[in-house]
């Protein structure tokens, strides 16, 4: 059974930075890409970035570009998503999951509790 635990969020100040991490028990990274998800309050929950199973290649929406940076590391079994330059809007619930097929994909699975990322002055 796939799953994944969501941590690092928290509070912080508009042009701050977190580093989010994605830890994966019962099965292998290497062999799925893996997507961040983030849901803002009312909002649909929209995919932040995704790296391929090698890790070698991201895609990133508009909004991360420049200032997120998704790194998959495999001997951990952990996909790390660093956020700097941090704005309001960026105020969310993240989540990763498996994607099908190649970035960005569907994600599949059962969705983790995420972690809650708030910026805030």
């Amino acid at each position: 059974q796939l799953h994944l635990v969501e941590s690092g969020g928290g509070l912080v100040q508009p042009g701050g930075s977190l580093r989010l991490s994605c830890s994966a028990s019962g099965f292998n990274l290497t062999y799925y890409a893996i997507g961040w998800f983030r849901q803002a309050p009312g909002m649909e929950r929209e995919e932040v970035l995704c790296i391929s199973p090698s890790g070698a290649s991201t895609t990133y929406a508009d909004s991360a570009k420049g200032r997120f940076t998704i790194v998959k590391d495999n001997s951990k079994n952990t996909v790390y998503l660093q956020m700097s330059n941090l704005k309001h809007e960026d105020t969310a619930v993240y989540y990763c999951a498996p994607v099908a097929g190649a970035c960005p994909g569907s994600p599949f699975g059962s969705w983790g509790r995420g972690t809650q990322v708030t910026v805030s002055s």
